[in-house]
Parts: C-alpha cells; structure tokens; sequence
C-alpha cells in the first residue's frame, strides 16, 4: 500500500465554487480522505502544496489522439504503426498540459487503450469511440468527388466507416462495440474538413439514429454525435443522443429544449479557430475555408445561448495533430462566455458525468479515483494560468502516481 498526502492546499472539489483549505490523502490510486485538518501518518509520504490550488484532473470530451494531421484523407494511407507512434507523442501532451482523461471521438482503439493502460506509453486515460460511423457522402467519407470505387465499396478509412441504412447501422453499432468501443460517434450533420458534405447537410435518418441509440444502449453505453445546426441537435435529443458534439448554430428553442433534456452538448471552439485563423497554412482546400467562414463567431453564439438556457455543457477541443499544443486555449475561449466556475466545472465534473463516471472521475471527494492537479494561482480568477501549464501546473497526479511534481 503507498499512501501520499496532499497538504496545505486550496482544494476545488470539481462542483463547489467554496474552497476546502487543507488535505488530501491518497491510498494507492483512491482518493480516501479529503480533510480540513492537518494530516499524520507515519507510513505517509507528505508533499507541501503551499497553498496551491488542487483541482480534479482535467477532463478533455472530445479529443483526437489518432488525427496526427488536418489533411485527414492522408491517414488512410500512413502505416498504422507510425500513427500509434503519433498518438503516443500526443497523448503525453494531453498529460502533461493537465488532462488526465480524454475521450477520443474516433479513431483510438484498443490497441491504443490497452498500451496506455499497460504503460507502454504515457497519457491520460481514455475512453474512445472506436471508428466514427458516417453515411455514403457524410461528414466521415473522406473520399474527394471525382474518387470511383470500381467495385461500389462502402468506404472504411482510418477513422470512419460508412453504414447505410438500419441494418447496416445496428450491425457496425455492434461491431464496434464488440471490439471494446466505451461509446458510440456517428454524424449527423456536414462539417468543415470534408470533401463533399456542406455544414447544414442532414446525415443518417432518423431510425438510423434511433437504431445506433438502442444498440447502445445494450452495452449500457450511448451514442455522441457530431451536430452543426439547430434542426439536427432537436433530433438527436428527441431520438435520445446523450451528447451534441460542436453545436455551432444551436437556437433559444432548441436550447430550452435539450436543457430539459438528458442531452449534453460538449462545444469545440478551439478547432474552429484554429481552422479559421491557420486553414490556409493547414492546407485547407477553398470549399473548407468557405465552410469556416463566420462559424467561430457562430459557436460562439451557440454557447451563450446554451449557457443562459442552462444546458449542461460539456468541454472538448477537437484538436488535430501538432495544434493540439492550443488544447488549453478553449478555457480562455470559454471564460469570455461564461463564468471561471462554469468552465472549470464542465472539464471536470460535468464531464465525468458526460463519461458515466460521476464520482469516479472529475471530483475530489472520498473514493474517488486520484486524479489531480496542482497550479500555482487561483483559476476562479484567473483562468489564463491554465494556458501555460509548463509554467503553472506544479503536480499532476493520475490514477495515484505522481506524474509531475515540481514543489
């Protein structure tokens, strides 16, 4: 048994804006007491925190590890062994900037699980999605137009694979569930960096949709769903989606709506700028910078109208390749649209429940998994200390084991 204590700190438990002024103990990879009190155990290994600010471990909910460039068509034909080479470098990363859990909206998997969870490469622990289901010319085809199968194949890239129609939808469901899949991504809307969907596109019907939520739900798990526009994410709330993905153009309407709803809605602001500010050195093709054109301003509109109807909004950054290094930008993002609590609780505890692992993840509280981090300020007033994590995350603990320890 090693037991760690966590002493002299400001403790932020992931939900409440009060703080807890004192410590924390760690047995093995559990949280088992969190404390007011000053702590002595003498089989206990003691760390100052100078009254630095301990918060849960950030949560990233929607993530890429496998996406290692925006031109993502190329990724059909890298050697997989190069791209999980990548992966490793990028999930480090993730880590080391304060994620210790990611869910990877598709493309990881359990290869790549199972490396990180042996410790053959350092990361965050990961929840992925497998490959994201597309239709025949959705947001996941990533074939160019004037691309002709000789034999009518369906398309199954490095990330996406096309299912058409019910019976196609519920057997790839299970597919790739049965090859370890934590949750499910389909798309129902166009997006940026394809070749021949435009945004407002709509994707998969609706028994599609419904058949991929039943198959799910079997494995009591549940469907993620990339979404633009206003009209698709009602449907994925009346069809019992559990999490809008991006949400860019979402309305007062549909918004009171998925507020009263189970649904969740996880905005990606950062690759929107991103690709807004950088598309043409990321060698973007004209129709996908047309496609960005305004769209941040949009997302951002979205989420101050999901934020006063009270959505429960989730946090991702959608990040690919070397810009993932701008991955704790969207707290800054963010921040100009909500609160500081607000953000901090949607990278942690509203995450955690996004994951179906509330009061495992994204808490400090007894019992819970000892996922931390230590920084230097007070992000309730300061949030841009999450930006230069080098600099201002002093310890980083997962899953119990010091990652980073600079006191």
């Amino acid at each position: 048994m090693t037991v760690t204590i966590l002493e002299n700190c400001l403790i932020f438990d992931g939900v409440n804006e009060e703080l807890i002024e004192g410590s924390v103990v760690v047995e093995d990879n559990r949280i088992r007491e969190v404390t007011d009190r000053k702590v002595k155990m003498d089989v206990a290994d003691s760390i100052d925190c100078h009254q630095g600010f301990l918060m849960p471990g950030l949560i990233d909910a929607h993530f890429h590890a496998t996406i290692v460039t925006f031109n993502i068509a190329k990724l059909d034909s890298m050697p997989p062994s190069l791209v999980a080479q990548h992966a490793g470098h990028i999930l480090r990363g993730a880590l080391h900037r304060g994620f210790t859990t990611v869910r990877d909206a598709g493309g990881a998997d359990i290869g790549l699980s199972m490396a990180l969870q042996q410790g053959l490469i350092e990361g965050p622990r990961m929840f992925f999605s497998g490959k994201a289901i597309t239709q025949t010319g959705g947001h996941g085809d990533m074939r160019p137009a004037d691309q002709i199968s000789p034999c009518g194949c369906a398309y199954n890239g490095a990330l996406t694979v096309v299912a058409d129609g019910i019976d196609e939808m519920r057997k790839t469901v299970r597919e790739e569930l049965r090859k370890g899949a934590h949750q499910i991504k389909i798309f129902v809307s166009g997006g940026v960096v394809s070749p021949s969907d435009p945004i407002w596109m709509a994707q998969f019907s609706s028994e599609e949709i419904s058949a991929a939520v039943a198959e799910a739900a079997t494995r009591r798990t549940y469907v993620m769903a990339h979404c633009h526009t206003d009209d698709r994410a009602r449907i994925c709330v009346e069809l019992g989606v559990r999490t809008i993905e991006h949400g860019t153009e979402i309305q007062p309407d549909t918004a009171a709506l998925i507020a009263d709803s189970n649904s969740y809605v996880v905005p990606t602001l950062s690759v929107i700028k991103v690709i807004a500010d950088h598309g043409k050195d990321l060698g973007l093709p004209p129709v996908s910078l047309d496609k960005v054109r305004g769209l941040f301003q949009t997302a951002r509109e979205s989420v101050s109208c999901c934020d006063s109807a009270g959505v429960k909004l989730g946090f991702g950054t959608d990040l690919l390749g070397e810009y993932h290094s701008f991955q704790n930008d969207e707290f800054v993002h963010r921040a100009e649209l909500q609160n500081n609590i607000d953000v901090l609780r949607s990278a942690t505890s509203t995450n955690a429940a996004i994951l179906q692992q509330s009061g495992e993840l994204g808490c400090i509280r007894e019992n819970a998994l000892a996922d931390m981090i230590l920084l230097a300020g007070n992000p309730l007033d300061d949030i841009n200390l999450l930006t230069r994590p080098d600099e201002n995350i002093h310890l980083i603990m997962r899953d119990g084991t010091l990652v980073k320890n600079t006191l």
